[in-house]
């Protein structure tokens, strides 16, 4: 396996490479010393200002917020696969995205007031909107102290389809062509907008996902037994689903305030990962948030490239690469769910 992971480390380095230095204008040479620039605080010579701005300013903060959002999304479905014992579980199976979808287009389209400073306001409306959402399905599954998966994917269904009929009036009732415009692009799934700025909430929480996720890894091996097995086998299991959820929360709401609904990444890189580390938690996540954002990278390229002067949403990209990939993997004779 380390060998796996030394390739995909080096996989991953050498697409953000990729990813800053294809398209017009900058060289591959022109990405390394603009980053070199930055990273010795100015004690070199300084780059050229046009180069600066495309690579620091635009490309590599979109690579790093691809990398964040793919590798987030990933390690969530793989969390969500092992709490519900389903292989069609992926991060937006509780509602959140529909919901952060629902506060982003009622900010953005002038039925909420800006919260605080402008670019910021946005991706808190939708962080809000998608805690609105699990708040909602948390407390119709956690009744009678027991947390009941069949409930808990039932009200997310539910509250799916609540936020996306607010967010489909919202989207009708905009008076303005232009943002409405602005706003489908964004909700199905784009990183155009990355900032240095836009950045550090979505890599904290996916961080923290990752870090609690693989010390939760054993635990996360026993659920894929069943409810009645990992609790035998000492896993306290309403606790952790619990926990499981509100990790989901945290992170898939960061994510998608940040970038959209990007459909897919989360479904399919867990089924890909386990055909090769099999279902062992500790090897499945770090290779899951490694293959999550390597996916996401060179769909986001492609959505740069693909049209000559105009960028197609990702979210577009994953999933024409998502199905026929997920249909491929379901039309495998030995195919299970664990690879």
């Amino acid at each position: 396996m380390k060998g796996w992971y030394a390739l995909l480390g080096f996989l991953l380095c050498a697409s953000v490479a990729m990813a800053t230095a294809l398209g017009d204008t900058v060289s591959l040479r022109d990405v390394g010393h603009v980053i070199w620039y930055h990273l010795s605080f100015g004690q070199t010579q300084p780059a050229d200002l046009i180069a600066d701005r495309i690579v620091w300013q635009l490309r590599l903060p979109r690579a790093i917020l691809a990398i964040v959002v793919g590798g987030g999304l990933a390690i969530v479905g793989t969390s969500m696969q092992a709490l519900v014992r389903n292989p069609l579980a992926e991060p937006y199976i509780l509602g959140i995205s529909s919901g952060a979808s629902a506060g982003a287009s009622l900010f953005f389209l002038g039925f909420l007031p800006p919260l605080i400073s402008k670019g910021l306001s946005m991706p808190l409306a939708a962080f809000a909107g998608g805690l609105l959402a699990i708040t909602i399905v948390y407390a119709v599954a956690g009744r009678n102290s027991r947390l009941s998966v069949a409930r808990l994917l039932l009200a997310g269904v539910a509250v799916a389809a609540l936020m996306a009929s607010v967010t489909s009036f919202v989207s009708l009732s905009s008076p303005e062509p232009d943002k409405l415009r602005a706003v489908l692009f964004w909700l199905m799934g784009s990183l155009h907008n990355a900032t240095w700025a836009v950045l550090p909430w979505p890599t904290i929480a996916t961080l923290i996902g990752f870090g609690i996720l693989f010390m939760l890894a054993r635990s996360l091996d026993a659920m894929l037994l069943g409810e009645e097995s990992a609790h035998n086998l000492g896993v306290r299991v309403e606790l952790i689903k619990r926990l499981l959820i509100v990790l989901a929360a945290l992170v898939t709401g960061s994510i998608v305030a940040a970038s959209g609904a990007i459909g897919f990444v989360g479904l399919i890189v867990p089924h890909a990962v386990r055909m090769v580390t099999g279902v062992t938690h500790r090897r499945v996540l770090p290779a899951c948030f490694m293959a999550g954002a390597l996916f996401l990278l060179w769909a986001d390229l492609a959505a740069r490239l693909l049209l000559p002067g105009e960028q197609l949403p990702v979210g577009i990209v994953t999933a024409l690469c998502g199905v026929p990939f997920f249909l491929f993997l379901l039309g495998r004779s030995n195919y299970g769910f664990g690879g």
